[in-house]
């Protein structure tokens, strides 16, 4: 990799986010500016072309990350994850900035049985991948060779809610637990994710599109399982169940396992095994459960 350490002024949008609080923490010490939702609104092109002044490097955490909310809510979901992005981009384009846009599995149909690559086609299956997609399309429209779109998936860390900080907390309330074993992916720690995307930067990667999730692959139910197992807890307390069982407004990817070949033209390595980073990630989130 190339770079060096400080010679980036950042700019981090979705600062308050389990993501970019992580990005926060890698980049301390550095010249960073984070902005929080209530900071800065995304869609607001003034507001955006300020924030994006004398930075040179923007990493774009802000998203509506309401699945079944986008379905309810198509265009106020698209006017985040899909206008946006073009707003940033736009001013990126003013200030001679880089933009690492964060997008999602969800671009895809879910429909696969081999990790998704980079360049397979897209075809979101609900109106949060809709947004999505439209946000990867904005920033590599305006900026096709400064701008690098980093799909991610199956989000874990502690800084926010989510799934495995739910599974810690219900280890203790209930004696059984059903968890779906038809949907498989990547679980992947945000501050993971947070030291690739730092890592892509310093690298000068290639614009384009890139894959940062864990390697490996499990289900709901396996992720679950294992979290119970760092809790010295009995696995076998979560019970497979199949998706119909909790039906949800929006429609679930049955597989989101993603490819990670681009990471060999920036010569980075990508994220490693998920298994082994939630044993890495599991003091922080227990103590913050």
């Amino acid at each position: 990799m190339t770079g060096r350490t400080g010679s980036h002024r950042w700019l981090v949008t979705g600062a308050g986010g389990m993501l970019g609080a992580d990005l926060l923490d890698v980049l301390a010490g550095e010249d960073v500016v984070g902005l929080t939702r209530g900071d800065l609104d995304v869609t607001d092109a003034a507001a955006v072309t300020a924030a994006v002044d004398g930075r040179d490097v923007v990493v774009n955490a802000a998203a509506w990350t309401d699945v079944d909310g986008a379905e309810r809510a198509e265009a106020a979901a698209t006017r985040v994850n899909g206008d946006g992005p073009r707003v940033l981009a736009d001013a990126c384009l003013a200030a001679g900035a880089r933009l690492v846009h964060v997008s999602t599995d969800y671009v895809f149909d879910g429909k696969a049985s081999t990790p998704y690559a980079e360049g397979h086609p897209t075809a979101p299956a609900s109106a949060y991948g809709r947004s999505k997609l439209r946000g990867e399309e904005a920033v590599r429209s305006v900026l096709p060779e400064s701008s690098c779109v980093v799909r991610t998936a199956w989000l874990y860390g502690q800084h926010g809610g989510n799934f495995v900080r739910t599974m810690i907390n219900l280890e203790g309330q209930r004696d059984t637990l059903d968890v779906v074993d038809d949907q498989l992916g990547q679980p992947t720690w945000t501050l993971d994710l947070a030291n690739q995307i730092v890592a892509l930067v310093r690298a000068d990667a290639p614009a384009g599109v890139y894959h940062a999730t864990s390697s490996g692959e499990t289900t709901w139910c396996g992720l679950a399982r294992a979290v119970f197992e760092e809790l010295g807890a009995d696995p076998a307390r979560v019970r497979a169940t199949t998706t119909d069982r909790f039906p949800r407004p929006a429609p679930r990817p049955a597989y989101s396992v993603l490819g990670h070949d681009a990471w060999k033209r920036a010569d980075v390595e990508p994220i490693g095994d998920w298994r082994a980073a939630l044993a890495q990630a599991f003091p922080r989130l227990r103590s913050s459960a």
